[in-house]
């Protein structure tokens, strides 16, 4: 299945599966609230207004349960997996959600029923997994196998046919049916003609690795003209990291390799993350960064503020703002201490630089010197999540060229390296290493897991270097 209808499966099934949840939450208070029940199980039968107490949480059910699901893999299976491997992503899915809206509701200190919540779970359980097993009853029927299976056929080189042959077989499971082949280096374009036309394909999958693209231009034409889709690998050029896409520009088809999330509905979550989430930062810490200003104007000579210019977004330039946490000086004497850098590369990093002053050292211990970062956040220069900015001279110094695709995405208040230790690596290629990773297992669930798991790395003071 190509990818795009797998997106538009992956966002149906998405839609089909929110709608059920919040069906389940409606329906778990709707039976809680009957007397049969109560008396079923020996409860007290709780008023009607126990469900309008905690009706607001559809706006985090509705979005929240999908996600979730993601998280777990629930969309990655394919259509053909076993049930096996549905039931444990669907059972731990529903188990987090309802343990999530139980969590709100003692944040809040709602007093709703126990007993409902395990009911929504156990019904938006039986629920999903019921239309699973519809969904998968029509496609094992005669009318849906008709509808779901794709006839192609695989045009290349001997070589190329054999491959793509085999991570069909591996792959693609019941979706794509093999109805023959057309040998691109010596078979004559009327061949395809009548392969089409016996095989009534609806598609050709040309590889043009090892063939001439005259030849490939031709299988197009003669696609286009029986309106039979071509699908062209596009594997000619060798790349170890990009991924492909295909694009238009003003009309003119592309063909576009990034190594970055490109544009998504997660990409917008991440936005709407980063600016919501520094607002309610900034709102929390207002008090206590106009005491730590206060503390750092008339604790030592000099600005309150430190300004300096980092490394953003492909590489631009921009002001990030910190607490002053060491002398005003500092950046004059920072060659004499040249010999005491424990980071290796282009990093400048010394456990106790004699430049700090006392509250700077208490400030960093605590991570609170990086709160004005949040204004940067505002300012789109940062992101909540995403590699830490480097000063503009030590990105020049960057002996690897590799090193820059740090810089592909925005930098971040957090990241993997800190919250992996980061007063126990040295290496820097070891940073870059997790940033990389960051970068290329990227998704709006990556980033919230970051997030929780640097509030224990703050509250544990292993501060910065």
């Amino acid at each position: 299945m190509l990818q795009r209808d797998r997106q538009i499966r992956t966002q149906v099934q998405q839609l089909a599966d929110a709608s059920l949840f919040a069906a389940s939450f409606w329906l778990a208070y709707a039976l809680r609230g009957t007397e049969w029940f109560a008396h079923l199980f020996g409860l007290e039968v709780i008023s009607s207004d126990a469900f309008g107490q905690v009706y607001w949480l559809y706006f985090l059910l509705v979005p929240g349960a999908p996600l979730v699901l993601e998280s777990q893999g629930f969309y990655k299976r394919r259509l053909n997996d076993s049930r096996l491997a549905m039931f444990w992503p669907l059972l731990k899915s529903c188990c987090l959600v309802t343990l999530g809206l139980v969590l709100l509701l003692f944040v809040f200190r709602l007093t709703v029923p126990r007993v409902g919540m395990g009911l929504f779970g156990v019904i938006s359980f039986g629920l999903v997994w019921a239309k699973e097993e519809m969904i998968l009853a029509a496609l094992q029927s005669r009318m849906g196998k008709a509808q779901y299976k794709r006839r192609i056929i695989l045009a290349g080189s001997e070589t190329e046919i054999a491959r793509l042959r085999r991570e069909l077989i591996a792959r693609a499971g019941d979706s794509l049916e093999v109805a023959a082949e057309f040998h691109l280096t010596h078979s004559p374009p009327q061949v395809l003609i009548e392969l089409l036309h016996e095989h009534s394909a609806s598609g050709v999958l040309v590889s043009a690795k090892h063939a001439h693209f005259e030849r490939v231009e031709s299988v197009i034409q003669l696609c286009e003209l029986e309106g039979v889709e071509a699908w062209l690998v596009a594997d000619f050029f060798a790349t170890h990291i990009a991924r492909a896409s295909f694009d238009e520009l003003f009309g003119h088809p592309l063909l576009v390799f990034r190594t970055t999330p490109e544009a998504s509905w997660q990409m917008l979550a991440k936005m709407l993350l980063d600016f919501f989430g520094a607002m309610l930062l900034l709102l929390l810490a207002a008090l206590p960064m106009l005491v730590i200003a206060v503390l750092v104007k008339f604790t030592s000579p000099g600005p309150v503020m430190f300004r300096q210019q980092r490394s953003g977004l492909n590489g631009s330039p921009f002001s990030i703002y910190k607490f002053r946490t060491m002398t005003s000086n500092a950046e004059q004497v920072k060659h004499e201490l040249a010999a005491m850098n424990e980071m290796s590369g282009p990093v400048f990093k010394v456990t106790n630089d004699p430049r700090v002053t006392p509250v700077g050292k208490w400030l960093r211990k605590w991570s609170l010197d990086e709160l004005p970062q949040v204004f940067n956040v505002l300012r789109g220069e940062m992101s909540l999540v995403g590699p830490r900015p480097l000063p503009v001279d030590e990105v020049k110094r960057f002996s690897d060229l590799a090193h820059r695709r740090r810089l592909s995405v925005k930098p971040g208040l957090t990241c993997l390296w800190q919250v992996q230790g980061r007063n126990k690596i040295s290496d820097f290629k070891e940073w870059v290493r997790l940033d990389l990773e960051y970068i290329d297992n990227w998704s709006i669930w990556l980033d919230l897991q970051i997030l929780l798991r640097t509030i224990p790395a703050v509250l544990s003071a292993a501060g910065a270097k």
